[in-house]
């Protein structure tokens, strides 16, 4: 499958009595392991970085509670993309759709979990990362709210939005590992999620294949009301591309800089293009850019007050064919990066379940349906999610 950085291997064994107890955990190559050095994607990071003294504690709370970690998997590079390709890797096989892309960056992971080649993954999600891919490969993805879960021991990529997600074939066992990485998180107040509503912005800006299925699926679900966020969607991501670009640079530039003596990161292209506009962001578009966030912010927990849940598409459509034209691959890429900037920008938590799908030229495709709860309602939505699988399984067999 392509999944894996190296042969799997046993990294650290889990305990005996967690309820995690038995089950395989796979992790993105961005989470720190004692002992390894964490490459992010990246051969020539890896090689200016020595072996991590000390693990994650999202690794280290999931192999306390039983999960036992056999590999680290391929990310995009520094994790800086949605499609899950990597100039140095390759990219992994997404099983749920051949010969297309399984989604970034947490590919490896994703890819894994879809082969069944182990029960759980580590994946991190600033921009999508987990929610693409789980959409791409038809399985559960689970980004928290920021925050919710420690980022800590993890290559940042952009700390205001950063998370530390989950992927599974099983949504039982990923609410298991999600309620372990949320154990230490306050409990909320928030009220228990209930009323699903379709997102009238996300239905109008994808394609009528893409909005017809995630009606269809919401509908069935009891979302008979489409509610507007009164945001521009484009403007939204563009706010969300200028504060991610800056933060990057502020993580990375320095390294970026100083590799340039010795022939550069050798970063892929879009990679490369990306860093080089993260370079030249301003102050003053970072202070518009928070506008914008703070706008959609508002937008999100107004639109999610009373245990309301957003449903909307998990990504613009189904997993693209790898391609190597730079407009074709900006396009996919900010198709779906408007739907997907809504959770980062305003923080929220979202599931994605595999439950919608489109018809193309290759046969029917997944197509993930995410459900944005409000900021800090982690709980509250992974029981909804269960209770709305249960309903989609019982309507539709």
């Amino acid at each position: 499958m392509n999944a894996f950085v190296g042969p799997p291997s046993i990294l650290a064994v889990g305990a005996v009595d967690g309820p995690l107890s038995g089950t395989s955990l796979a992790v993105k190559d961005m989470f720190d392991i004692a002992g390894l050095v964490t490459g992010a994607g990246n051969p020539r990071f890896a090689a200016d970085h020595a072996p991590a003294d000390g693990t994650a504690p999202a690794v280290e709370m999931l192999v306390a509670a039983g999960a036992t970690v056999v590999g680290k998997t391929i990310t995009d590079e520094l994790a800086y993309s949605l499609s899950g390709t990597n100039v140095h890797f390759g990219s992994p096989i997404n099983v749920a759709a051949r010969g297309r892309v399984p989604g970034g960056s947490s590919a490896g992971s994703a890819a894994a979990v879809a082969a069944g080649l182990v029960d759980l993954a580590l994946g991190t999600d600033t921009g999508g990362s987990v929610r693409v891919p789980a959409s791409y490969c038809g399985i559960v993805g689970f980004r928290p709210s920021h925050g919710a879960v420690p980022i800590d021991r993890v290559v940042p990529l952009a700390p205001s939005f950063d998370t530390v997600g989950l992927l599974a074939r099983d949504l039982d066992l990923l609410v298991a590992a999600a309620e372990v990485l949320l154990s230490g998180s306050a409990p909320s107040s928030a009220v228990p999620s209930s009323r699903l509503v379709l997102l009238r912005e996300a239905l109008d800006d994808s394609s009528a294949d893409v909005a017809a299925e995630v009606a269809r699926v919401g509908t069935g679900l009891g979302a008979v009301e489409a509610v507007s966020l009164g945001i521009d969607l484009a403007e939204a991501m563009g706010a969300f591309r200028v504060r991610q670009g800056w933060e990057a640079w502020q993580a990375h530039g320095e390294w970026i800089t100083a590799r340039a003596a010795t022939g550069g990161p050798g970063f892929g292209r879009g990679i490369a293009a990306r860093f080089q506009m993260a370079s030249a962001i301003t102050l003053d578009e970072v202070a518009a850019a928070d506008v914008v966030r703070e706008r959609v912010s508002i937008a999100v927990q107004r639109a999610t007050a009373n245990g309301t849940v957003l449903v909307m598409p998990a990504a613009a459509g189904p997993a693209p064919e790898p391609t190597h034209v730079p407009a074709s691959h900006e396009l996919q890429r900010s198709r779906t990066l408007r739907l997907t900037c809504i959770a980062g920008l305003s923080g929220a938590p979202v599931v994605v379940l595999p439950m919608g799908g489109v018809d193309t030229g290759d046969g029917r495709l997944p197509l993930g349906i995410a459900f944005v709860g409000a900021p800090g309602s982690d709980r509250q939505l992974l029981q909804l999610a269960v209770r709305v699988q249960a309903e989609h399984v019982a309507a539709t067999s």
